[in-house]
Formats: structure tokens, C-alpha cells, sequence
């Protein structure tokens, strides 16, 4: 007999050996429709796999976040099949799931079209249609290989190569069409009716730009219409807030083919940037971090022992000059190091804490760029506390406290925390990273925030918090981190004096809260829609006259609220109003100001809010004090 416990510790019994599918057609047939795959002993498997020994198991459904995964998977297999069968000498590659959707790669003679993308989605759509089952085969390694050599699957035999240790693979067939997969995969093409192919790109063999170019499909699938709707009406809005675009209409920034990867810094947005900046500047004065500058270029022999130089060299931008090699650095860390080993520390100096708003070079693969959010020449809040393992606790307490008013004042109330843990590989004692870990957990409690745990995520010389940002319409971006590490100020030659008169390696706790500037910007940007709050925004107000009659009013209008530090657009151009209004709130200004004759002889200004919300008129003092009062409260 084999016993098979359910999630509510039910028990059911079989004879022999059963299938999945055959204990959720034992418990009903509704659940059986349902049933996508099952998870036995924790681990998912087909619907279609034999259970030979008494196991937990847990039908997995749609509604399961596996479930959805694994419908996912599935539908990046339909794409190969409908791709075969409408261009038969394309090569299929791989087909992973990712967030919320898949793709597939592909390699194919002529490059995919749009028309291409909607006669595959159709074809889809027709398989689906049949209602075919999904047939899962246990196959020997060498009988795969003559499956896909006879098939011409090029790539699939290269991939069959990376794995020469499996005896065995498995192979699922959606009628005459065949992939190779770990799975598990759905039973049946009813459960794939929901979704949609989002849009075509370009990619490379094993991501190396290196390799032959191929094309991938994306698409994204959903256990029910509702969710599926949801997630077009997500994208739709995605691109209406999409940083680049807005960047262009609210004139803030370009990037040119000729620095790639580097950003064009326009008069309105470097506003923006100069607010981030002065407002993080004086959260390092509040929080008692001093702020320093390193040289931008440095010599090969710290990167050698950093460990940069050869882990990280293809990443790097280097020079040479007088028979030296150097490199732009891709991050702070060693140049804060330098700084602290210039003079002689005493562990009554500790914790110190450096801040820098450090230019970083990373040579990111062209086709990683995006934007102002992945560049090649970024700016980071980077900050250092050297101190001793006793000090940890308190610093990650500090500066969690810290990072969440950051947050908030920024605008982003929603904020997930993740423990990243020990590493198979790494280096310090167990002891050292009982204490780091517990550290870092005790301070996230402090903080009376929930966190989960990434067991091995850590760096190799120790853990760490990722803190992780979800913005207005749901997404998540992972921004600020701490990370305690045992290992660089060793590797450098980092030392303090201890109580005894010894010597000792100080912990180095690496932190930074926006992150990259630019990154953070552009988060900023898509967040917010491009309607800054007043506090950011480039443009505080803009004063507009209706005719040449109230010009010089309108420059004194001007002139009374740069006086008071506003960000002040004056528009005196020969325009009707309610085209330079418009014109003015495209470019999302939290107030404007209109003046006509009214306005002149009553001293006072007509005042319009973003979202085209009339306030009546006011008086100039008036205005102004409800301006400094929003830039006061972040609003």
C-alpha cells in the first residue's frame, strides 16, 4: 500500500504505485481538472509522475504561484511549437520563465516581424484549440541526442552537451513538436488559454555579445483573464511613465550615441539631481558620516588585490600611461579603505563613517543599457562604517532607521526587506557569521519590520540586507543594501588599535541608500509619472501674462519668488494664455501663475495647480508660503 498525506494531514491510500493526477482524480474531479502538477516531498513534479513510496504531496493548481510558473514555462514550449510548424528551419534555443512572463530565443534566417509576432500568436491560439495532451517521456541521453540531431536542433544538442552527466532527460511533446526541460509542464493545452506575446528583441548565444545573435520572443501568461487584463493595464501604464519618454517631453536628460551608456544632464534635470544630492548630503551630515572624494583612476595593483582585476577585468574601463595600467573604478570601496589606512586609528575612533558621492565606470553590454536606469557612467551614495563586530548591530539599526525616512520623504511607503545569508563558498569563521547574520536580523526586528530569508544569497566575506523598493503602480526595484564584510580591509591592510595595544582588521559595512543617482532618478521619474513633488521638481512655478500690459508685473512676480529660493519659469511670450497654460501644465509644474489686468492692479496672481486645479487668486506672499510650506513637507 502507499500512503499519500495532504496538506491538512488527510491520508489517503493506493494499492501501488500512483500518478499524481490519480490522487486528485481520487479526491474529486473538479480538482482533478484543476491539477497542473503536484509537489511530493517538496518537490514539484508532472501530474503525470508515478509515486512509489508513502510521500506528502500537494496538487498544484493555477491558483499556486507554481502552478502559474509552470503554465509559463509551458507556453514558452507552445511558442516552439507554433514557431516550428510556420517556419520550419528556425532553431530552437531556450525558453525560460522570468517575472510575470517567458521568452523564447531563436534563431531564424531573417529577423522577426511584428506581423510574425501576431501569425505565431494565432497559431497558438489554434493549438490550444485542440486540446491536446502535453506527454512527458524519460529519455536516455543518447536517444535524446538523436531526437534533436535528426531535427537539426542545433542548439538543443549544444545544451545536451553542457549536461554530460545526465543518464537520462526529459522530454515533453506537444503533439509533433518536442523540447527538452526538467519541467514539470502542464497535462493538457486547456490550462495555457491565457495569454498574450508581449514583443520581440534581440539576444545573444549564452548572453555573450561575443556569440552569434539570435531573437527572442517574449510573452507573458496568467491563471484567468482578470489577471491578465490587470497586467496589460500595468505595462500600458509602465510605458506611460516610462523614464525615457518623460525624460524627452519634460526635457531632463538625453543619452547620445557618442558617450553610451552616459547621461546628458539637462538644466531641469540636473535640478532634480542637485536636490537628491544636497538632500542625501545632509543625511550623511545628520547621521555623522564625513564626506570624502577618491581619484576616479587608479592603478592595477590595488584591483589586483581587491581581487577586481581578475574577477571583474572585462567589466572594467582601463588606460595606460607612462608603462602603468590603470582603471576608472567601478566602485568606492578601495579608495575609502586608502582613506582610512592614511593615519593611525585607535579603536576609540570607531565606527567611522565615510560618504562619497562617487562616479563609478562599469562597461555594461551595449544591449544591457537602458536608459538612464542601466548605464556605464554612474554616480552612487556610497558609504563606508569601519568599525569592530560589536558595533554592527547598532550601525544596521541606525541606518535602517535611517533609509526608511529617506524612503518616505522620497514618496515610497512600501518597503520589503531579505536577509541574504552564508554562501557555500566563503571565507571567516562560523562564529563571525552567526554574528553578522544575527546582527543583521536583530536590527531589521529592532526596526519592527518583517524581513524573509535568502539562504545562501550572501557575498562570499558575509551577509547582507537588500532593501527593496515597490513603487505607485506595483513594481519592485531593489535600491538600498547593507552589506558586512570581513574580508576587503583585510585584503588591503586595514588596521586599528585595539584595547591591548594589538592590532586588528576593522569590519567594513558597506551601505548605500538611493544607490545610483541616476537609477534612482529615473525611478523617481516613473514613479511620480514625471509630476515631481514640489520639494524635487525642477520648475517650481511658472508666471504667465496674459498681455504685453502686464510684462513688467510678471517680471516682478518673478523676480519677489526666485528671491525667496523658488525654481522660477517666467513665460512673457506673445501666446494666447490657454495655449502657454497647457503648454505649461504638459510639463507637470506643481503651480502656474497667471496675470492679467485684474491681477496687476489687485498686487496679486491668478494660481492654477498641477491637475488643472484652480485656486483663485492670492497674493504673491501667499503663494510663496504655500510653496516653501510643500518643499518643507516633502509634498
Amino acid at each position: 500500500m502507499i500512503q499519500i498525506t495532504l496538506p491538512d494531514n488527510s491520508r489517503r491510500e493506493f494499492p501501488g504505485p500512483v500518478t499524481v493526477a490519480e490522487v486528485a482524480q481520487a479526491i474529486g474531479p473538479g480538482l482533478a481538472k484543476m491539477t497542473v502538477a503536484g509537489k511530493v516531498d517538496g518537490r514539484l513534479v508532472d501530474a503525470s509522475d508515478r509515486i512509489e513510496h508513502d510521500a506528502k504531496l500537494q496538487i498544484i493548481t493555477p491558483r499556486d504561484e507554481e502552478g502559474l510558473e509552470i503554465i509559463r514555462h509551458s507556453t514558452a514550449h507552445l511558442v516552439g511549437h507554433a514557431v516550428k510548424q510556420l517556419y520550419p528551419t528556425a532553431k530552437m534555443v531556450i525558453g525560460p520563465v522570468i517575472e510575470e512572463g517567458f521568452y523564447y530565443d531563436i534563431a531564424y534566417e531573417r529577423p522577426f516581424t511584428p506581423e510574425d509576432m501576431a501569425a505565431i500568436e494565432q497559431r497558438m491560439r489554434e493549438l490550444i484549440a485542440q486540446d491536446y495532451d502535453v506527454i512527458k517521456k524519460m529519455t536516455p541521453r543518447a536517444e535524446v541526442i538523436e531526437v534533436f540531431r535528426s531535427r537539426g536542433e542545433d542548439y538543443k544538442l549544444r545544451l545536451v552537451e553542457d549536461m554530460p552527466d545526465e543518464k537520462a532527460m526529459g522530454l515533453y511533446y506537444h503533439q509533433e513538436y518536442v523540447d527538452m526541460c526538467r519541467g514539470p509542464h502542464v497535462p493538457n493545452t486547456r490550462f495555457l488559454k491565457v495569454f498574450k506575446l508581449t514583443k520581440l528583441a534581440g539576444a545573444y548565444w549564452r548572453g555573450d555579445a561575443k556569440n552569434e545573435q539570435l531573437q527572442r520572443i517574449y510573452g507573458t501568461a496568467w491563471a484567468d483573464k482578470k489577471q491578465l487584463d490587470a497586467y496589460i493595464q500595468r505595462i500600458e501604464e509602465a510605458e506611460k511613465r516610462d523614464h525615457r519618454k518623460l525624460g524627452k517631453e519634460l526635457d531632463l536628460f538625453h543619452i547620445d550615441e557618442v558617450a553610451p551608456g552616459v547621461v546628458f544632464w539637462h538644466p531641469k534635470g540636473w535640478a532634480i539631481w542637485q536636490q537628491v544630492e544636497q538632500y542625501m548630503r545632509q543625511v550623511y551630515r545628520d547621521t555623522g558620516y564625513q564626506e570624502v572624494k577618491g581619484p576616479q583612476i587608479l592603478d592595477k595593483s590595488l584591483w589586483e588585490k581587491t581581487g577586481h582585476w581578475q574577477n571583474y577585468r572585462e567589466n572594467m574601463f582601463v588606460t595606460e600611461s607612462e608603462k602603468r595600467d590603470y582603471a576608472l573604478k567601478p566602485m568606492n570601496c578601495p579608495g575609502h579603505v586608502l582613506i582610512f589606512k592614511s593615519d593611525l586609528r585607535s579603536y576609540r575612533d570607531l565606527p567611522i563613517r565615510y560618504g562619497e558621492f562617487g562616479q563609478c565606470h562599469r562597461n555594461e553590454p551595449s544591449g544591457g543599457l537602458h536608459g538612464i536606469m542601466r548605464v556605464r557612467g554612474f554616480t552612487q551614495d556610497d558609504g563606508h562604517v569601519f568599525c569592530t563586530e560589536d558595533h554592527i548591530l547598532d550601525e544596521c539599526v541606525a541606518y535602517t532607521a535611517q533609509l526608511l525616512k529617506v524612503y518616505q520623504d522620497f514618496g515610497f511607503e512600501d518597503i520589503l526587506y531579505k536577509v541574504a545569508t552564508r554562501p557555500e563558498h566563503r571565507i571567516g569563521s562560523d562564529e563571525l557569521w552567526d554574528k553578522a547574520e544575527g546582527a543583521l536580523m536583530e536590527a531589521l526586528r529592532r526596526s519592527g519590520v518583517d524581513f524573509v530569508i535568502a539562504p545562501g544569497d550572501g557575498a562570499f566575506y558575509g551577509p547582507k540586507i537588500e532593501y527593496t523598493l515597490r513603487d505607485a503602480i506595483g513594481r519592485q526595484w531593489q535600491c538600498g543594501t547593507m552589506q558586512v564584510d570581513f574580508n576587503m580591509a583585510e585584503r588591503l591592510g586595514a588596521e586599528y588599535v585595539t584595547e591591548t595595544s594589538g592590532r586588528a582588521h576593522p569590519v567594513m559595512l558597506h551601505r548605500a541608500i538611493v544607490g545610483s543617482l541616476e537609477r534612482f532618478i529615473g525611478m523617481l521619474i516613473e514613479h511620480h509619472a514625471g509630476a515631481m513633488p514640489a520639494w524635487l521638481a525642477p520648475v517650481h512655478v511658472a508666471v504667465l501674462n496674459i498681455t504685453d500690459a502686464q510684462a513688467d508685473y510678471a517680471r516682478d512676480v518673478a523676480k519677489t519668488l526666485r528671491n525667496q529660493g523658488l525654481r522660477v519659469e517666467l513665460d512673457l511670450h506673445n501666446e494666447k494664455i490657454t495655449y502657454k497654460i497647457r503648454k505649461h501644465a504638459l510639463q507637470k509644474l506643481p503651480y502656474i501663475l497667471v496675470v492679467g489686468d485684474k491681477e496687476k492692479e489687485a498686487g496679486a496672481v491668478a494660481v492654477r495647480a498641477r491637475g488643472n486645479v484652480d485656486l483663485g487668486t492670492m497674493s504673491v506672499e501667499a503663494i510663496a508660503q504655500r510653496i516653501a510650506d510643500d518643499i518643507t513637507q516633502k509634498r
